[in-house]
């Protein structure tokens, strides 16, 4: 492996891999992201571009102050979080900003800025995460932890290569939330952006924040104690997911809107129901979709022994009928590392003899109805908003809808229960 000598100290020289493409400019020179139509029209390249201006001036700054930091540390946020994946939170905070009229230059620029604030938080929680769940990949390529473990073993004693990585990870997550934190705190103090706005914008951010560590604490604290309980599994999919995944980014979109308050409360409702359906749907592909299609091992929540709702339903359905063989199957099979193909079927004959798989099925299609009704009963601008229902209806896996769902028949809430 090569090395390189910096300011007296040998260290092994991080992999360099080809720059990310530019994404291309109007003839004019501009990128055309100051203008509604140019975004509704590519969104996801609209925050990458965002990101792309954002970070060439972080990393800068990170060179400029050591250049392994930079290339450990700085250079690897970067990679991951302009590589993205499907951009749910940045798209959500769009469309619910269209949705509720914002179009001027103003909003679109606070709009981008506050996506691009996202999917940096979201880098943070992604890094962490792969290094608590010491899983291997993501997105394609290997987890930052594993990635600067590759790089030093060989230069330095394995158990060494390993503790280095697991800092880098723990540093890598903070510097992308520290990154995120900078956007959105030069965001709210723009004088451009309405003081209310601001207002409003800085207390979501800190909101959101707080849900996405209590939502992660819950889960590696229900996998380390086995907390499997339905209740419990339910809250932590509502904070992982539900708030910090759709319900905050949708907030956020009409904040920066200036939507009055029953809109906005309207569209909270909504997200919850979507992002509750949403982690519900992960949790069942995690058992049973094709590993080809959802780019991981299947069986993973079950030999980490994470707290779903699936298996928590399983366990209470098997318990209240005395079904101790599929206890059994439960018992030996949660939270081990080494479980075969052979017993992971074992785990899915359980998961659809109790009804846990289709009573969670059921759950996500009713909460999947419900986030239209809310959708639906909210004053918005209609072609955004059938956008906006498109999108939530990717996120929780079900059909897409129509134009213009039908509005709520019912006021009762299935995301509270």
């Amino acid at each position: 492996m090569r090395s390189t000598q910096v300011l007296g100290r040998l260290t092994a020289a991080a992999p360099r891999t080809p720059p990310a493409p530019v994404e291309p400019r109007n003839p004019d020179g501009t990128d055309g992201t100051d203008d509604a139509g140019t975004v509704d029209a590519d969104v996801p390249g609209a925050v990458g571009r965002e990101l792309r201006d954002l970070l060439t001036g972080r990393l800068a700054d990170c060179r400029a102050l050591d250049p392994v930091f930079a290339d450990d540390i700085a250079e690897r946020v970067a990679r991951f979080a302009r590589r993205g994946g499907r951009r749910f939170r940045a798209r959500l905070v769009w469309w619910s900003l269209r949705a509720c009229g914002g179009e001027d230059t103003v909003q679109v620029r606070a709009a981008l800025r506050t996506a691009a604030a996202l999917e940096l938080i979201q880098t943070c929680a992604l890094v962490h995460d792969d290094l608590m769940d010491e899983a291997s990949t993501r997105r394609g390529a290997p987890a930052l932890h594993a990635d600067v473990t590759a790089q030093y073993t060989g230069t330095t004693p394995r158990p060494a290569a390993r503790r280095l990585g697991a800092s880098a990870a723990l540093l890598a997550g903070d510097l992308a939330l520290a990154w995120a934190d900078d956007e959105l705190g030069r965001l709210v103090l723009d004088p451009e952006l309405p003081r209310e706005t601001a207002h409003r914008l800085g207390e979501v951010w800190r909101t959101l924040r707080t849900e996405m560590v209590a939502g992660q604490y819950l889960d590696v604290q229900g996998q380390a104690t086995s907390a499997l309980t339905v209740g419990r599994a339910l809250r932590a999919a509502c904070l992982k997911s539900a708030l910090y995944t759709v319900e905050r980014p949708l907030e956020l979109g009409a904040v920066l809107a200036g939507a009055d308050t029953a809109t906005t409360r309207t569209l909270c409702l909504a997200g919850r129901s979507a992002g509750l359906a949403f982690q519900l749907r992960d949790d069942l592909d995690d058992v049973f979709a094709d590993p080809a299609a959802t780019g991981k091992p299947s069986g993973g929540d079950v030999r980490e022994g994470k707290p779903t709702y699936l298996l928590a339903v399983a366990r209470a359905r098997a318990t209240a009928s005395g079904d101790r063989a599929a206890l059994g199957v439960l018992e030996q099979a949660v939270g081990r590392a080494d479980l075969t193909p052979r017993e992971l079927g074992d785990v899915r004959d359980v998961l659809a003899a109790t009804g846990a798989r289709d009573l969670v099925e059921t759950k996500i299609g009713r909460l999947a109805r419900q986030s239209l009704r809310h959708l639906a009963s909210a004053t918005l601008e209609p072609r955004p908003a059938d956008r906006l229902a498109a999108l939530l209806a990717e996120i929780t896996g079900t059909p897409r809808p129509g134009p213009h769902p039908s509005p709520a028949t019912s006021a009762g809430s299935e995301a509270a229960k």
